[in-house]
């Protein structure tokens, strides 16, 4: 290992810049990403047509229409 302050120096300075770079980068990164994503949120705000909803979603509420039923006819005391 050299005994140099000036090699301590221009190492600790390599590494600050090294950091500082990476940091930018980074947070040009998260930013570009937030945008990416800000602008995804505002087309999908933009779209008024709502999508139909899927079968598995419709089978779903269905079946939990059903229960429902159910629970409902075995608070009131009826036998299904």
């Amino acid at each position: 290992m050299p005994q140099d302050p000036n090699f301590y120096i221009i190492v600790g300075a390599f590494a600050v810049l090294c950091v500082g770079i990476v940091s930018t980068l980074g947070l040009r990164g998260w930013r570009d990403w937030i945008a990416l994503k800000h602008a995804e949120l505002d087309l999908a705000r933009q779209g008024s047509d709502a999508p139909a909803p899927s079968a598995t979603s419709r089978i779903e509420v269905a079946d939990l229409k059903e229960r429902v039923k159910k629970l409902e006819a075995i608070a009131a005391g009826i036998d299904i």
